[in-house]
């Protein structure tokens, strides 16, 4: 097999390890509110400490692997990752649970920081944006592990049955990326396009940044309370619900290749982007109302969300690193999940306090601007000056 296509399958790995964790908590409330006895708004608090935890790492991640590579970045934060949830298994109070939590989802902000560096390296711009659609892949189809292990793991084995698991597949990859994941060569010095010079001097990285933030919000409305939702608002067992929910995530994992060959196709990551945006918000609209209205095609329009809304993520992911080039890259893409993650942070605790019974369709209803808004953020190209490793990289022509 060809290296390059052996480091993608790795970092694919790793980024299913680290998003079943950092993503795939909410799959772990019922056991959480039966173990712990916590409401639905503690729950939906604990389930976001991971979030919390990239938080504070994601830029510091990137730094360092711009500085030391992505490989030894990758093995020390997956291992961190790991060890943490090891650990969570030994606590009994609730707040030493959020803070093993909170410390696997710092050691494993590094997938993010780091792998996106890869795809850089090793992938020409003609192909990159399928590469980071695979790379895109691990976040949907993480939770769909997630959903489809932990319903049943909690209910026969408990809530440490689910984080063994979890924590055995971060220390797994974290010994695959250690013994074939080899970085790609460094720039010369002065064959960076930027010359050390920051991309945001300009305003499109943060256009960008701040799209992306907002189409989380729809994105962790949807996967932090379909569960839920499904067994409290439509009566569903947990387990069938997990299992349904898992092909929907596998859904979203195959949408984002087509995405991301889509954008291969037309030569650009923000127009598929912008379009994208609008229909999340138009699906997610139909979802509120359905879940307001009680209708049962809201759980159509709740599984057909859990596809849409992944889908611009390997998009905006591959815009920022062409557009930062080779020696930024790490840090835009540090930035980026800054953003994000602090919106998936906060979304799960503040759509929690909305929720009344099983009305989740005011929290469904609320993130509806989110996206439109973020369409209008799009930038509408993103120039022809910024070439990476080939000369047609960074090209957008939309």
């Amino acid at each position: 097999m060809n290296r390059r296509w052996l480091i993608l399958i790795v970092g694919l790995f790793a980024m299913i390890a680290g998003c079943a964790y950092q993503y795939g908590l909410p799959y772990l409330i019922p056991a959480l509110r039966a173990d712990r006895g916590l409401s639905l708004r503690d729950a939906a608090t604990l389930i976001s400490c991971p979030v919390a935890g990239l938080l504070i790492a994601l830029a510091l991640w990137g730094i360092a692997a711009d500085r030391w590579g992505e490989r030894i970045i990758l093995s020390i934060g997956l291992t961190i990752a790991g060890l943490a949830l090891l650990a969570a298994t030994t606590v009994a109070s609730t707040p030493a649970l959020g803070a093993c939590f909170f410390v696997a989802g710092a050691g494993g902000a590094s997938i993010h920081a780091a792998s996106g560096r890869l795809i850089l390296g090793w992938f020409a711009a003609h192909e990159r944006g399928l590469a980071m659609g695979v790379r895109q892949t691990g976040q949907p189809l993480g939770v769909g592990l997630a959903a489809l292990t932990l319903p049943p793991l909690a209910a026969h084995a408990g809530l440490h049955g689910g984080l063994y698991l979890l924590a055995g597949c971060c220390l797994a990859a974290a010994l695959l990326v250690g013994v074939l994941v080899r970085d790609p060569e460094r720039p010369e010095a002065g064959d960076d396009e930027h010359r050390g010079r920051s991309p945001y001097r300009t305003p499109v990285l943060w256009r960008i940044h701040a799209a992306s933030a907002l189409l989380v919000v729809p994105q962790f409305a949807v996967s932090a309370f379909a569960l839920v939702y499904l067994v409290d608002a439509r009566g569903w067992d947990a387990a069938t619900a997990g299992r349904v929910l898992a092909v929907a995530q596998v859904g979203g994992a195959v949408a984002r290749l087509v995405v991301g060959h889509w954008s291969d196709r037309v030569g650009s990551r923000v127009r598929p982007m912008r379009t994208l945006a609008v229909a999340i918000g138009v699906i997610v609209l139909v979802l509120a109302v359905g879940a307001l209205s009680g209708s049962a095609a809201a759980t159509a329009a709740l599984l057909a969300a859990a596809v849409l809304t992944v889908t611009t993520n390997g998009l905006a992911f591959t815009a920022v690193a062409e557009y930062a080039g080779r020696s930024w890259a790490g840090r835009a893409l540090g930035i980026q999940n800054t953003g994000q993650n602090l919106l998936a942070a906060a979304t799960p605790p503040v759509l929690g306090t909305l929720v009344s019974g099983t009305a989740y369709g005011t929290a469904f209803a609320t993130a509806v601007a989110f996206p439109l808004v973020a369409a209008l953020l799009v930038p509408g190209r993103l120039g022809t000056g910024r070439p990476v490793a080939a000369p047609e990289a960074g090209l957008d022509r939309s």
